[in-house]
C-alpha cells in the first residue's frame, strides 16, 4: 500500500493515541469493577457486600484522578452512600478536580517528580484513615506510577530533608534503582508494604496501573501494599558500599536502620494486589489500530531496562529503514523506558528521554541518507503519562516535512543531543507531542510507520 507523507503523519499519531486510550485509567477501572447482585467484583476477587459496612478509598499516582473517577462511576451513588464511601488520593496538582466522594489533593507540583511536605501531610492522613478501619470494612487502594513521590511518610527519627539528602547522595554515588528503593523503603512508613501493615480493614484490594517494566509489585510506587523483599540490613549494606554509612550527616539514618533489623510486621487485612493496566496493554491496542489502518505490524514490550535512550532511538531508526526497504512489516510498535545520561548542568538544555530518543533516531537517519533522511518514514516516541522530563511535552515525532524544516533552519541534531536539548530542536518544527495529563502511566510508547520504496531489485 502506497502512503503519502501526510498519511504517514496521520497514522503515526492515531496509532500512538490508540495505545494511550487503551490504558485510560477511567476505562480500566470500569472494566475491572462490577456490581453483581450482592457481590462486588474487583478485578479477580468477588466480595459479599452484605458483610461490608464501609468502603474507604486511598492511593496515589499520576493516574489517580482518573482511577478515582472511574471507580465512582463503576460503584454508583447508591452503593457509595450505602457503604459510606470516603476517599483520599495524592495526585499531581494539575490533576486535582472535584469528585463525588473521593477527594483528590495535590501532593506535588506538575512536572516535579519529587516528594514534598504536602505529600507527607496527605500520606499521614491516609495512614490514619486506614488504621481506623475495622474488620467489616473494605479498603480499595488505587496505585499507579509516580506514587512513590506522592505517597511519602518518613519513619520516626527521619525527616523529609534527610530522605531527600540520602537519595541525592546515593544517586550521585552511582546507586541504581534497586539500591535506591532498598534504602527508601526502610525509611518510609508507607512504602514496602507499609500501607498494608497500617490498614485494619477486613479486606484490602489494590488496583494497580504499572509503570515498571515486568510489573514487579514491590517496585511499582515502591510497593505500599506488597511485601518488601529487602531488609534494613540490606539498606545498611547499600550505605556501606556507597560510602554513606560513616558520613556524619547520615548518622540519624544509620541509627534508625540499625534499630529496624527485627522482622517486619505482617498485615492483618486480607490483601489482594491486581495489575489492571501496563505497557503491554498499550502496545497491543496500538497494534490493533495499526492493523485497522492497513499496516502489517510488529510489536514488542520490554520486560526489563532498555539502556540508553540514544541507543534505543538509533535501533528504532535502523528498523524503520529495514521495513521501508524490504518486504515484511511496515509498522513497528515498541514499549519500554530507557534512560538518559545527562550533560553537565551548565551545558544542559531542555528535554526528556522520549525527545532524546526521537532526536537520536533522526540523527541516525540523517547518517543513512543526508539528503532525504525521513523519506517514507515517520517516527514518534512519547510518555503515556503525558510527561517527558521537566517539560510540557509527552515526547516528540519526526517525519519528512519536519526533516525539511530542520534542514532549512540548519538545526544540527548532534549539538542538541549532546546538550540534552531536544525540546528546542523539535519546538520550532512543531513536532513536540503535547497531550496534557493523560491520567495514566504505563511507561513509553513508540511507533514507526513507513511507505515502501520500490528498488530495482524488488521490481
Amino acid at each position: 500500500m502506497k502512503r503519502t507523507a501526510a498519511q504517514l503523519q496521520t497514522d503515526l499519531l492515531a496509532i500512538w493515541r490508540a495505545g494511550v486510550a487503551a490504558v485510560n485509567s477511567e476505562r480500566l477501572l470500569r472494566d475491572n469493577v462490577e456490581l453483581i447482585g450482592d457481590y462486588l467484583r474487583l478485578a479477580d476477587v468477588e466480595l459479599d457486600l452484605r458483610t461490608i459496612d464501609r468502603i474507604s478509598v486511598v492511593g496515589a499516582g499520576k493516574a489517580g484522578a482518573g482511577m478515582a473517577a472511574g471507580l465512582e462511576l463503576a460503584l454508583g451513588e447508591d452503593l457509595m452512600q450505602a457503604k459510606r464511601l470516603r476517599g483520599l488520593l495524592s495526585v499531581p496538582e494539575d490533576c486535582v478536580r472535584p469528585l463525588s466522594r473521593i477527594e483528590l489533593r495535590g501532593g506535588r507540583p506538575a512536572g516535579v517528580n519529587a516528594p514534598t511536605a504536602a505529600g507527607v501531610q496527605i500520606t499521614s492522613e491516609i495512614l490514619d484513615r486506614v488504621s481506623n478501619l475495622g474488620e467489616r470494612d473494605l479498603c480499595i487502594a488505587l496505585i499507579s506510577g509516580g506514587g512513590s513521590a506522592l505517597l511519602t511518610a518518613p519513619v520516626a527519627g527521619i525527616t523529609l530533608a534527610d530522605k531527600q539528602a540520602i537519595t541525592q547522595y546515593l544517586s550521585g554515588a552511582g546507586a541504581d534503582i534497586v539500591q535506591l528503593n532498598t534504602v527508601r523503603k526502610q525509611l518510609s512508613r508507607v512504602k514496602g508494604n507499609g500501607l498494608a501493615v497500617a490498614c485494619q480493614a477486613g479486606h484490602l484490594v489494590s488496583l494497580i496501573i504499572s509503570d515498571v517494566l515486568g510489573d514487579p509489585l514491590d517496585v511499582i510506587a515502591s510497593g505500599p501494599t506488597t511485601p518488601n523483599p529487602s531488609t534494613a540490613a540490606d539498606a545498611l549494606q547499600v550505605l556501606h558500599d556507597l560510602g554513606a554509612s560513616d558520613l556524619p550527616q547520615f548518622a540519624s539514618i544509620v541509627s534508625v536502620l540499625k534499630n529496624q533489623q527485627a522482622a517486619a510486621p505482617r498485615p492483618t487485612s486480607d490483601v489482594h494486589n491486581f495489575v489492571i493496566g501496563n505497557n503491554a496493554v498499550a502496545v497491543d491496542a496500538a497494534g490493533v489500530e495499526a492493523e485497522r489502518r492497513g499496516y502489517s505490524h510488529a510489536m514488542t514490550s520490554a520486560r526489563q531496562s532498555e539502556g540508553q535512550a540514544e541507543a534505543v532511538g538509533r535501533h528504532l531508526a535502523e528498523m524503520a529503514l529495514r521495513m521501508r526497504d524490504s518486504q515484511g512489516p511496515d509498522c513497528l510498535i515498541t514499549g519500554g523506558e530507557p534512560v538518559v545520561q545527562l550533560a553537565a548542568e551548565a551545558d544542559r538544555g531542555l528535554g526528556g528521554r522520549n525527545q532524546q530518543l526521537t532526536l537520536a533516531a533522526y540523527q541516525r537517519l540523517c547518517e543513512a541518507s543526508p539528503a532525504q533522511p525521513m523519506n517514507g518514514i515517520a517516527i514518534l516516541s512519547g510518555g503515556t503519562d503525558g510527561e517527558d522530563g521537566p517539560t510540557d511535552a509527552a515526547g516528540a515525532w519526526i517525519d519528512a516535512a519536519g526533516a525539511t524544516q530542520a534542514n532549512n533552519r540548519q538545526l544540527a541534531a548532534n549539538d542538541y543531543l549532546q546538550r540534552n536539548d531536544a525540546y528546542h530542536f523539535f519546538e520550532p518544527l512543531d513536532r513536540l507531542l503535547k497531550t496534557g495529563p493523560t491520567h495514566t502511566n504505563v511507561c513509553d510508547l513508540r511507533v514507526a510507520v513507513v511507505d515502501r520504496i520500490e528498488t530495482e531489485s524488488r521490481k
